[in-house]
Formats: C-alpha cells, structure tokens, sequence
C-alpha cells in the first residue's frame, strides 16, 4: 500500500473513533453496569476503601415505578408510598460482595440524613427474607427495614438486568435524578453530597 494511502487512513481514523457511540445502551436496554457517562456528567466513582463504581444521569427524569415489593412485616411497599421527600433506593443481594460491603455505610447514611431523605435497601435475594435478617442482624444494621423482592420485580421495573448494588435517587416528586451502579461509602461526604442534588 502506498505511504501516502497509509498517512491518509491514519489522519481520518480519529474521525471514525469519535463517532462511534459505544457509551449509548440500545433503546430498550438497560443501562450496563461499565457504561461510560452520559450528556449529563456521568463519571466513575471510587470510595478510599477500594469500593468503584459509575454514576449515571442516563434514566433521570423518569418516573418511580409502581413495582410491588415487601416490607420486614410481610406489608406490600411501592415507591410511590414515598413520594413528598427524596428517597434513595438501594437495590442489593447477600450473595453480592460490593453490596454487603457498602450496607454498614448506607446504614449509618440513612441515620445522618433520616430527617432529609429516606434510605431504603430492598433485597433482590430469591430465597426471600430468611437470609436479609440473618446478614443484617451480623452485620448489625439498625437503621434500615429489611426490605425484600424475592421476584425481582423492582429490579425489572427499574431497568432490567441491573448490576447488584444499584442505589437510585429520586427526588421528592419521584423523578429519578441519578443512579450508582456498584458500591461506595455512603457515609463519605463526597459522595453523600450527591443527595443535595436530590433537592
């Protein structure tokens, strides 16, 4: 091949790079758990104990969904019993390391903020409420109910094949605002500056 052809093919390849989307999910899709940012400011998050994970902005604005799950009581809970105030839902699994990871610092999050915003943590186990208790009574987390959705209909609702942990905020009309995909420190104030966005 020509050196001239060579030199040409190598000037234009950045042109094609750049407009490869690869950040967008299809329509349809949930959004992966290694997707890059969107329009609006998403980027990786990363808390001094090692926990990464990506702060996405892809689904704000949309609604909570109607999806029902199930409180500590055996009550039926939707997210829509919440709307007047900012809510963070923290969607986890005993068998997910990042979650049980992160639930000591969501725990003490949802006592620092327990006047400004509700924290919920719904467990997406299959086998329902016998093993949430059994860890959040060793791990010693008093501050959340331990709710479960043993048929993952939150999960679905919320964008189908989501990464564990997957916490969203919404804000006091129920609107998604953003969501973290993995785990972080709840308690660090980096990252629990992120709620005032919620307001």
């Amino acid at each position: 091949m020509p050196r001239v052809m060579i030199l040409f093919l190598l000037s234009i390849l950045p042109l094609f790079l750049a407009a490869c989307d690869r950040e967008t999910a299809p329509a349809g899709q949930a959004e992966p758990a290694n997707a890059g940012k969107s329009a609006k400011a998403g980027f990786g998050l990363e808390s001094a104990g090692g926990l990464k994970a990506e702060l996405s902005y892809h689904f704000a604005g949309r609604a909570a969904p109607d999806a029902v799950f199930h409180g500590a009581d055996g009550r039926e809970v939707a997210l829509s019993d919440y709307v007047g105030r900012p809510l963070l839902v923290n969607l986890w699994a005993t068998w997910c390391a990042p979650c049980k990871a992160e639930m000591p610092t969501l725990d003490a999050l949802a006592a620092l903020e327990e006047d400004r915003i509700t924290v919920i943590a719904v467990s997406q186990d299959l086998q329902g409420r016998k093993p949430v208790r059994a860890f959040f009574e060793s791990a010693r987390i008093a501050n959340l109910e331990p709710f479960i959705d043993p048929d993952n209909v939150l999960t679905t609702a919320v964008g189908g094949n989501i990464a564990m942990p997957t916490t969203i905020l919404y804000d006091s009309q129920g609107r998604e605002v953003w969501r973290v995909v993995g785990g972080v420190e709840w308690d660090d104030a980096e990252v629990a500056r992120l709620l005032d966005e919620a307001a």
